[in-house]
């Protein structure tokens, strides 16, 4: 078993559907990551519409520390015939992750910058600027955590190449790439309107107008439920 199939049994098993984030395009052009969220807006409210669209709107990494996110990924997960972490907008994602969640901020940005460091100590290079072979050698070093110590333990070194692994592999394998690349069919969000009537009038049953009304209706799905204090729900 290859390391990307490696990867993929670990990540069937774990995998939850939400985040279909997918790849960027151009720079003129509405990043698939902007139009994987606008596919995927029916859930949520528009509190949370707008906080996409500022985060969207934002950029963290610059131009060299995307460009090293993306080389960090192609090692990580190189390409294969089905799809690329480019193809699948992992440094997008990575990106969007560091914005919505600022604690990601200090150490990825340390990190990558730690990687350049030791690629100019090493081979006078920066670390994209390496050869592949001298890549690896680097990041060798802290791909390893010590067996039966916490990753809070562990060197900052490893910390950060076990959160760039983990976002990667979250990035790909849950944008509509990493699904084909999975063969995964499962758990992707639709519009739920109810079981078809076909099977509702094979059964002779019927859903109760009141509760239709509440719960099946399309045009309040942006709403946000409440219940009472009995656990009835309100609207």
């Amino acid at each position: 078993m290859d390391r990307r199939d490696s990867f993929k049994t670990i990540l069937v098993g774990t995998m939850a559907g939400g985040m279909l984030l997918q790849s960027c395009q151009t720079n003129e052009e509405k990043t698939a990551l902007q139009t994987s969220l606008d596919n995927y807006q029916y859930g949520r409210t528009k509190k949370e519409k707008e906080h996409d669209n500022k985060i969207l709107a934002e950029s963290f990494f610059t131009d060299h520390e995307m460009k090293t996110i993306s080389v960090l990924g192609n090692l990580i997960l190189p390409p294969n015939e089905i799809g690329s972490i480019e193809k699948a907008g992992v440094p997008d994602f990575i990106e969007f992750m560091a914005k919505d969640y600022p604690p990601f901020q200090v150490p990825l940005r340390g990190g990558l910058k730690n990687l350049d460091r030791k690629a100019q100590a090493l081979f006078s290079s920066n670390f994209i600027d390496c050869s592949t072979d001298r890549q690896k050698s680097i990041l060798d070093e802290m791909a390893w955590p010590i067996p039966d110590v916490p990753m809070s333990g562990q060197t900052t070194d490893v910390q950060f190449f076990n959160q760039i692994k983990n976002l990667t592999l979250t990035g790909y394998y849950t944008s509509r790439v990493g699904f084909d690349d999975l063969g995964y069919v499962g758990n992707i969000p639709n519009v739920w309107d109810g079981v078809p009537q076909e099977v509702l009038d094979q059964y002779d049953v019927d859903y109760e107008p009141e509760w239709l009304a509440k719960c099946i209706d399309q045009s309040t799905r942006e709403e946000v439920a409440e219940w009472d204090e009995e656990g009835n729900l309100l609207n």
